[in-house]
């Protein structure tokens, strides 16, 4: 199992500054973020991280699939299939999107609109085998489609090709309310890579703000939330997964967002120290 991070936590930093971090690091691969990194489908670029011997896990384009906005949705899918040729072409395995969510559209209609296009992308990228996977990041309203169990399995009813997968995020899970091991027994031949973060809960503010309130839950590194990692890293493995766990560094304590540069650096360098350590006592 390899271990790399999400490069969305330097965003502010340019590419090759954060890849000879990670080589320095000793991490063993790198998850790309567009936007941050690459802006355009002309850039994508996976020799340079190569070059300093990592291995270029995925590459991850936010944005709503399923825009209201018929016009904003057409230009994100045409951007979301340039994107898939270059990434493809780059030979990187993993390209991971997000489905969203149209709120004046029923429920079946967003699956079946979203499948449709996943779809024509896998078939788009057929020559190339470019693996598609949808994070379970519920979204900034909580109702992204596809982000919870029954959510994936009317995905996956929808699209049976094994090129469509997911990018496994326990942390959203822990937030929501749902097991994330009974949740990843149910999917295990359908994950594509896995995002190790973590979630704390305050129980005595979640007392007094309930579940809709604020300050409640928190992301926090691997180790330093509720889930149980050396369970979960070993579920993972007996279920067969052999790819990369990209660590999603959002934690406030360790300069989450944009701040302290020198702490987000120590946040990663403690999530793999971490992880490496779970990882040789499985």
């Amino acid at each position: 199992m390899k271990i790399g991070f999400y490069t969305s936590t330097f965003n502010d930093r340019p590419l090759e500054e954060v890849v000879d971090f990670a080589a320095l690091a000793g991490f063993d691969a790198i998850e790309i973020d567009v936007g941050g990194h690459i802006k355009t489908p002309d850039r994508v670029e996976a020799a340079l991280a190569r070059s300093r011997g990592l291995f270029v896990s995925s590459i991850t384009y936010f944005g709503n699939q399923l825009d209201a906005d018929r016009d904003k949705r057409r230009e994100l899918r045409a951007k979301t299939a340039d994107f898939a040729k270059a990434i493809g072409e780059a030979g990187v395995p993993i390209f991971v999107i997000f489905p969203g969510r149209d709120d004046s559209a029923s429920e079946d209609a967003n699956y079946d609109d979203f499948a449709e296009f996943a779809i024509r992308l896998i078939g788009e990228t057929q020559s190339a085998g470019l693996t598609f996977a949808i994070e379970n990041w519920p979204g900034p309203k909580d109702n992204f489609i596809g982000t919870t169990p029954r959510g994936w399995q009317e995905l996956f009813r929808r699209i049976s090709d094994p090129r469509f997968g997911l990018e496994f995020d326990p942390s959203h899970l822990i937030r929501i309310g749902v097991d994330p091991y009974q949740a990843m027994e149910a999917v295990k031949d359908r994950i594509a890579i896995l995002h190790a973060k973590d979630t704390a809960i305050d129980k005595d503010v979640l007392e007094a703000v309930g579940y809709h309130g604020k300050g409640w839950w928190q992301y926090k590194l691997p180790g330093l939330g509720l889930i149980d990692w050396p369970r979960f890293l070993r579920q993972a493995r007996g279920a067969g997964f052999d790819g990369t766990l990209s660590i999603e560094h959002e934690d406030a304590a360790y300069g989450w967002p944009g701040k302290d540069l020198s702490a987000r650096k120590e946040g990663e360098r403690l999530g793999l120290d971490y992880l490496r350590n779970v990882l040789s006592r499985l």
